[in-house]
């Protein structure tokens, strides 16, 4: 235990930031998972080039990880980084303006060399000329200590190096007073086979916790005591892991086999490798040749009578169009999970955005309506997966899940729930004829619907008796004939637009603590944390502001008209320029106005505060 002094404070938000290859997201993630176990509320915010190895010592080339721990409950990575971890000069560069005064700059003084301070755009040395005055400097030899420490190691120093992002997480776990326990386990497991590596990796760690402990430069540590949360078994969760898992649970729920057709596409393609690994639950991975062929692998699986699924990022939604709208005319279920990305094209691979809404809705030829969600959070991965698998399977139709490359990365701790806790959603096969003929003989009728959900039977192949016609062209209400008919077309789009617009969701509900506010900021998606905390804040201000955010998009809630009419100002942030504005303007005839950011990174809870400040004052931005 130290014998330094050791204050306590309620959070603290630190980013690690060096070279794609020093190992930043490893080291944020274990970190995460250290504070985790002592029971922090926390959200995490991976930053990363898309280059597989960009340019070494630059600016472009920097990866970053950025969490925010706390006492309580918290909905963002936090706005501004209190500790920042430099690796070399251009982490410093990349994250110095990001810094409040008197935040803490810890530093790898190995790594300021001339070349290195050249390559970051530096014309002198930070660390030396005062422009660092307004912080905590803590500039050490990392890369040197790490070698010393690890010299009775049969390493090269080039091994020897890459250990340490381990010593650097020794130093904050002791600075922050957080279990190395969970890292420690995590290096025996990964590293078990290479016993010298598995080993060099555990003294840097504990080297870096020892020079904390030890060296004069740190006359302080902290302590940020566990957050308050209902009883459970928790765990660290990532949004992409929460999606397999969700769809994993509601398959089960259905009591149908879980078969995904992906193509690997970033920020989705941790879905397939997760859900990959859970092949004794029955689950089936197929990773295919390209994203046509994953969809289209997904409806087979569920002509076949198993839950399809298929997973994407923008690039690979629109590629997926056709073969949507071929799984609108079957009726039949089909999730399709989209992770935006930044666009148009190739874009921002590994950075977030929320600008595939108008796509999902309307990204297809003809009249081909989808029901669509959103996530919210990390943790709401899971709930809006099972969702759209219990919405896919009662109403026999494809649905369109939309979370992000934020969410998607992103983790929070997760509330493990009971699988009994979760809706039951039976799903019943055609057995045999469900109508007679004009000569009174039982039928097949393929389109005969359900009265309530307008769903059509589920029909399995090779079951005697219901042999029916499949394909894109257009079905002949109730017997399914291939039909060209006008009226019947007419009819056919009607009956599968009704279908969805049937769907029950929750009404919309709104955060107004006084009743009495005339402003409200609506959002949807990732988004739900920034906008939630900067309400918050712009609340302490003395601003009455409701809150509402939207899960269900296609369709919207029933009293969505209601909720927006009551208030005399509507903002609606969003990472896009402004597409649930145009729809809300449009469905509901409401003044809403766009605050929009499409920089690749999430909102500030800051800027949210802002905006509604002056939005709720002056009706502008």
């Amino acid at each position: 235990m130290s014998s330094k002094t050791v204050e306590r404070v309620d959070h603290v938000v630190i980013r690690f930031a060096g070279d794609s290859g020093d190992g930043m997201q490893l080291t944020g993630d274990r970190f995460t998972a250290q504070s985790a176990a002592q029971g922090n509320d926390l959200a995490t915010l991976p930053n990363y080039p898309a280059e597989i190895r960009a340019p070494q010592g630059t600016i472009a080339g920097v990866s970053s990880f950025q969490v925010q721990f706390a006492d309580h409950d918290v909905n963002t990575p936090g706005d501004a980084p209190d500790v920042l971890v430099a690796m070399n000069p251009a982490a410093l560069a990349a994250s110095v303006s990001d810094l409040p005064r008197g935040a803490i700059v810890i530093a790898d003084s190995d790594e300021f060399t001339p070349r290195n301070l050249t390559k970051a755009g530096y014309t002198g040395d930070p660390l030396d000329d005062g422009s660092l005055d307004s912080y905590q400097v803590y500039a050490f030899p990392m890369t040197s200590l790490t070698v010393e420490a690890l010299s009775s190691f049969a390493l090269t120093k080039k091994e020897a190096v890459r250990a340490k992002n381990m010593f650097a997480l020794g130093v904050v776990s002791w600075l922050y007073s957080t279990p190395t326990e969970p890292t420690e386990s995590f290096i025996r497991t990964k590293f078990g086979r290479k016993p010298e590596i598995m080993n060099a990796n555990l003294a840097a760690l504990e080297a870096g916790w020892s020079y904390g402990e030890t060296a004069e430069i740190f006359a302080v540590s902290y302590e940020v005591a566990p957050a308050a949360t209902p009883a459970g078994t928790y765990r660290n969760i990532t949004g992409n892991m929460a999606t397999a898992y969700g769809l994993l649970a509601g398959a089960h729920r259905t009591g149908l086999p879980l078969v995904l057709g992906s193509y690997p596409i970033t920020p989705a393609s941790d879905i397939l490798h997760h859900l990959s690994e859970l092949k004794r639950f029955g689950v089936k991975t197929l990773q295919v040749e390209d994203e046509i062929a994953g969809i289209t692998t997904a409806i087979g699986a569920s002509y076949g009578g198993a839950m399809g699924v298929t997973t994407t990022s923008g690039p690979g939604l629109a590629l997926k169009t056709e073969a949507m709208g071929l799984a609108v005319m079957l009726e039949l279920p089909l999730v399709i999970v989209n992770v935006q990305r930044g666009g148009p094209s190739t874009g921002l691979p590994t950075k977030t955005e929320q600008a595939d809404l108008l796509q999902a809705l309307y990204g297809r030829n003809g009249e081909a309506p989808i029901p669509v969600l959103a996530a919210r959070s990390p943790n709401d991965c899971f709930d809006a997966a099972v969702e759209a698998i219990r919405i896919a399977t009662t109403y026999r139709t494809p649905v369109l899940l939309l979370t992000d490359g934020y969410l998607a990365n992103g983790s929070e701790p997760w509330r493990i729930p009971d699988l009994d806790s979760l809706p039951d959603m039976p799903v019943e096969f055609a057995s045999g004829p469900n109508a007679v003929d004009a000569d009174g003989k039982p039928v097949f009728r393929p389109y005969l619907r359900d009265p309530e959900t307008l769903a059509r039977p589920w029909a399995i192949p090779g079951v005697p008796g219901l042999a029916h016609r499949i394909g894109g062209l257009e079905k002949a209400d109730v017997t399914g004939m291939v039909s060209y008919d006008p009226d019947n077309h007419d009819r056919m789009i009607r009956l599968r637009q009704a279908k969805v617009e049937r769907i029950p969701v929750p009404d919309l509900e709104v955060d107004d603590p006084t009743g009495t506010a005339e402003t409200l900021v609506i959002g949807w998606g990732s988004t739900y944390g920034p906008i939630s905390t900067g309400a918050q804040e712009a609340r302490r201000d003395g601003v009455e502001v409701a809150h509402a955010h939207l899960r269900h998009l296609n369709p919207l809630p029933a009293n969505a008209g209601d909720v927006l009419r009551r208030y005399r100002r509507v903002l609606v942030p969003e990472m896009n320029l402004g597409q649930l504005t145009v729809l809300l303007r449009s469905r509901y005839l409401v003044d809403a106005v766009g605050f929009n950011r499409v920089r690749g990174l999430p909102f500030t809870s800051t800027e949210i505060a802002e905006a509604i400040t002056k939005f709720a004052q002056e009706g502008t931005l």
